[in-house]
């Protein structure tokens, strides 16, 4: 067992100097949004098209919106709806594989 152990520190170790090679190192940030502020902006965008076809709805059902204003809305917001969720099940899935993979 102990040998194991051994073996396991070592490959770490060895790992670790790889990672250190020269075209290895860290890399600037790139211009731009990162990933979370992508998703974050596109969860706003949904949420907003969300509480724009409520509203559309609520005025329609009173007559002061045309019916094809509150389906085009209700529309853009499943669509916002649908692609924020399929983006989720994505990253679950990502996790999910990487939590799998053999150390």
């Amino acid at each position: 067992m102990v040998a194991r152990v051994a073996e396991a520190l070592a490959a770490y170790a060895n790992t670790a100097a790889r990672g250190s090679a020269a075209g290895l190192e860290a890399r600037e940030a790139l211009p731009g949004n990162s990933f979370a502020e992508m998703v974050r902006d596109m969860v706003g965008e949904t949420v907003e098209a969300q509480r724009t076809a409520e509203q559309l709805t609520t005025e329609a059902l009173v007559g002061r919106a045309d019916i094809n204003e509150v389906v085009l809305a209700v529309g853009n917001a499943e669509v916002g709806l649908q692609t924020v969720i399929g983006i989720r099940d994505k990253m679950i899935e990502a996790y999910k594989d990487i939590m799998r993979m053999p150390i």
